[in-house]
């Protein structure tokens, strides 16, 4: 009997629901987005909501599902306090990290 095979999608939203792997694939999103515009961010953020059921985010993060779904596409530009609820709906938190030494944009404090 042949093995049967999950898609690729199917296999990402089964580990998607897992925490620790969603934050692993927000990073990478995150380092990934060429274009400084977040939508490659907003748009693994859709994924990792999606894993964990769209509707049930929205109802946690306090938001219509309409509104989850236009926030969290290609064009969408979300608050931070909406970006903060999707966070906390799916298990995650927003945090704050130094920057590595030469990362662009980063601004350097020199001593006077």
């Amino acid at each position: 009997m042949p093995k049967r095979t999950v898609s690729y999608e199917a296999g990402l939203q089964e580990r998607l629901k897992d925490p620790a792997y969603a934050v692993e694939y927000l990073r990478a999103a995150l380092e990934d987005d060429e274009e400084g515009s977040d939508a490659v961010f907003l748009l693994a953020l859709r994924d990792v909501a999606q894993a964990n059921h769209m509707t049930n985010v929205a109802d946690a993060a306090g938001l219509n599902r309409e509104s989850l779904y236009r926030m969290l596409s290609r064009r969408g530009n979300p608050g931070l306090s909406s970006l903060k609820a999707v966070l906390g709906a799916v298990g995650l938190r927003l945090s704050i990290d130094v920057a590595p030494v030469g990362d662009s944009g980063a601004v350097r404090h020199l001593a006077s």
